[in-house]
């Protein structure tokens, strides 16, 4: 290997290693899941130790009780400022408001000992997938926390895996063990529809029966939002009286359009510290209205995809590079749009 050879192999680690840390440090609400983080949310397996701590009655008692550590709680203005800057979702936010005016004029009415009306927080958010949802329920868990209605405001996001087991009696323990982690947060299921079963023996209602006996029990510290296709969630909602009654708040989260990817586009850019050179941001346009035409695209999250494909063309353009510098490394040229739409060949 020649000493060419070694700066190219060189400066390609240097760029990998730095569009990582790059991703990694990006906010990622509008994508749903973060892009180095798999769906699952599961936290790291804690590394095994040779030999696991044995405890005795006595050195149980002498090890003291972890406390939970409780987020503090935000700012209601810094939480709708953070509302707002989101990309379109004029009519949520417009909703997210109202739920706040309600919420504060109950509290209000209960402080002068007035009448109050059972007030219900769960909700149902349909759409697409892409559009919002885990990002505007993730806010709605700070802001019910904010206005003290939960305790500690943390999001727990599950699908049917993570609520229906294989066997009689196992849902019903499995659904219990993600309510508890929920407690004090919000319960977000996403593709809530999948729980209602097409056979005999399918236990997605023994999951259900289960959240809505914790939705009664614990109606002062769990909120429920379930989400998935819009007309999927209808027909969900309505095939359960219990689920009728407890959902009557409806959010609806409507497709990107073209020019709202674009911004989101260019948050990411931003987040990210890459530049647009003159003449990309026109070539990113045609790109993603091309491919938006799909109705699989996914909104925000084929943005996404979009912009790490770009990013794989940046990287193998420096790579080619002798010296790349700081400037190098942020900014985005027509060529790399060019390459990721297959317009120009390597």
């Amino acid at each position: 290997m020649d000493r060419k050879d070694e700066i190219i192999l060189q400066q390609m680690d240097l760029i990998r290693s730095m569009t990582e840390r790059n991703l990694r440090s990006m906010d990622t609400d509008f994508w749903g899941t973060p892009l180095m983080e798999k769906k699952t949310n599961q936290p790291p397996k804690p590394e095994k130790s040779e030999k696991p701590e044995k405890l005795t009655p006595q050195t149980q008692a002498e090890k003291p009780e972890e406390k939970e550590e409780i987020p503090p709680k935000e700012k209601i203005e810094d939480l709708l400022a953070e509302l707002d800057s989101y990309v379109g979702m004029d009519a949520i936010k417009e909703e997210v408001r109202s739920l706040i005016n309600m919420v504060q004029v109950y509290k209000l009415r209960r402080e002068h000992d007035l009448p109050t009306t059972d007030m219900s927080l769960h909700m149902v958010f349909s759409g697409n997938p892409g559009t919002g949802k885990t990002t505007v329920a993730r806010i709605m868990a700070r802001i019910y926390h904010s206005l003290d209605i939960l305790s500690k405001g943390q999001l727990v996001e599950v699908d049917r895996s993570g609520l229906v087991a294989g066997y009689v009696g196992q849902t019903a323990l499995k659904t219990q063990k993600v309510i508890e982690k929920a407690m004090g947060g919000v319960l977000f299921i996403d593709e809530a529809y999948a729980l209602n079963g097409k056979s005999e023996n399918d236990f997605g209602q023994e999951a259900i029966d289960t959240i809505l006996k914790a939705m009664e029990d614990h109606r002062d510290d769990l909120v429920v939002i379930v989400a998935g296709y819009t007309e999927l969630m209808d027909r969900f909602i309505h095939s359960n009286p219990g689920l009728e009654s407890r959902f009557n708040r409806f959010l609806m989260f409507e497709d990107y359009t073209p020019e709202q990817m674009v911004a989101i586009f260019k948050m990411q850019c931003k987040k990210g510290c890459y530049v647009l050179a003159e003449g990309t941001e026109e070539l990113v346009r045609d790109f993603i209205a091309e491919e938006s035409a799909d109705d699989s695209f996914g909104n925000a999250r084929g943005v996404r995809n979009l912009f790490e494909h770009i990013l794989v063309a940046q990287n193998n353009r420096l790579a080619k590079m002798e010296n790349v510098t700081r400037d190098d490394l942020m900014q985005i040229l027509p060529d790399d749009v060019l390459h990721a739409r297959g317009k120009i060949d390597e």
